[in-house]
């Protein structure tokens, strides 16, 4: 999978942001890399220094980016010999009921299972060495351990990590993009422990049928697992 454990999600959230709109796509681009677990809560985020250079923008932007994010509770800055720019732990939640128009919902959702079921059939289709077989299976067996509290960013980052195995550096972008929307709204209603009870089931299916090369069964298992939480996310927000 790369150099390292989710590499190109790492280059899919930390990519130049696009000109003219510098500080609102750095703060979108922080804001990703929260929502999707990349940093998780309690950790730090790089130095104002590498954020600069890998968003191809200025100090004075990222700090800035930085302030607007903490103003709002999603960072913690410290000062000090162990200080720096931290994600609040844990993170807010919005005060009031969140309503997604319907058609943008669907849109979201229509695109996730393009995406996401692309990303599993072509993850079982391909050969995969003995290291990236172990991650697969270790971030499922990750999010099947964890506890509430950190279920969302286990979970994602298994999802990512398909994506990932996939092989397709531009898919990771998409379904990063796509996800960080997805976990903005799943994020402003609780975790049902019958739900992750079930969610940890299908994953064990849909890991199970990448790893034995059965693309047609990776792609219906992941197919089935998302319609659960689409059912959810209709019902908490449309």
């Amino acid at each position: 999978m790369g150099e390292a454990p989710l590499q190109e999600v790492r280059r899919a959230v930390y990519r130049p942001v696009r000109e003219g709109n510098a500080l609102e796509d750095t703060v979108a681009r922080i804001a990703q890399t929260i929502r999707l677990g990349v940093v998780a809560p309690g950790e730090s985020l790089p130095p104002e220094r590498e954020l600069a250079a890998l968003y191809a923008v200025s100090r004075d932007t990222v700090r800035e980016a930085i302030r607007e994010l903490a103003d709002t509770g999603f960072l913690v800055r410290r000062r000090g010999r162990y200080g720096g720019t931290f994600v609040a732990d844990p993170l807010p939640r919005p005060s009031e009921p969140v309503v997604v128009p319907v058609a943008e919902l669907e849109d979201v959702l229509g695109l996730r299972r393009v995406l996401e079921a692309g990303a599993a059939r072509t993850a079982a289709s391909r050969t995969l060495p003995p290291e990236t077989r172990d991650e697969l299976w270790a971030r499922h067996e990750a999010a099947a351990a964890a506890g509430e509290g950190d279920y969302r960013r286990l979970d994602t980052l298994l999802h990512l990590t398909i994506a990932e195995v996939a092989g397709i550096p531009s898919l990771v972008a998409l379904v990063a993009d796509n996800r960080a929307r997805v976990n903005g709204w799943l994020d402003t209603f609780p975790l049902l422990p019958r739900n992750i009870e079930h969610s940890n089931e299908q994953h064990e299916r849909i890991v199970t049928a990448i790893l034995a090369g059965r693309a047609d069964a990776a792609e219906a298992a992941i197919l089935e697992h998302l319609a659960g939480s689409e059912a959810l996310l209709r019902g908490f927000l449309a």
